[in-house]
C-alpha cells in the first residue's frame, strides 16, 4: 500500500524523475505554459507553487534556492523579473492546468500547464456620456 507516498514516480529513477520535475518548471517559467501529459502536470504544478512562493521574497537567500532547484540562469531571472512580480498578490495557486485530451498514439490524457496571469485591471468608463448620446439620438 502506498500510504503517505505523494509523489509519483513515472517510472523513473529519483534521479530522472528529479530532473523531469526541474525540466518542467523551467521550461514553464521560460515559456509561459507547456503542452504535457496529466500526472505529470499535476507534480510539476506542486513545484511550480512552491518556487513561486520562494521567489516572493525577494531575498538572496530565495534567489540561490531557486537556482538550486531550476535549470539555468534565464529560468531564474524570469522568475524573479516575470512571474513572482506578477504573483506578488496572489496567496497560492499560481498555476492552472487545462485538458486537451487524449493522445492518439497511446491514449495519454494532455493537457496544458500554464500560469495564471491576471489582467491589469482599468477603471471603467463613466456612464454619463453614454446616456447623453442616448438622449441625443431620441
Amino acid at each position: 500500500m502506498r500510504h503517505k507516498r505523494v509523489m509519483k514516480k513515472f517510472g523513473r529513477s529519483m534521479e530522472h524523475r528529479k530532473m523531469l520535475m526541474r525540466s518542467l518548471v523551467s521550461n514553464l517559467i521560460m515559456a509561459g505554459s507547456i503542452k504535457t501529459t496529466l500526472p505529470k502536470a499535476k507534480e510539476a504544478r506542486k513545484d511550480a507553487d512552491k518556487i513561486v512562493t520562494i521567489a516572493k521574497k525577494g531575498t538572496l537567500a530565495a534567489r540561490r534556492l531557486a537556482a538550486s532547484r531550476l535549470i539555468g540562469p534565464k529560468a531564474v531571472q524570469g522568475l524573479f523579473d516575470k512571474i513572482a512580480p506578477a504573483m506578488k498578490d496572489r496567496n497560492g495557486g499560481y498555476t492552472r492546468i487545462v485538458k486537451l485530451g487524449t493522445r492518439k498514439g497511446d491514449g495519454a490524457e494532455m493537457c496544458v500547464l500554464q500560469w495564471v496571469m491576471e489582467p491589469v485591471k482599468t477603471e471603467a468608463a463613466p456612464q454619463e456620456p453614454a446616456q447623453d448620446a442616448a438622449k441625443e439620438v431620441k
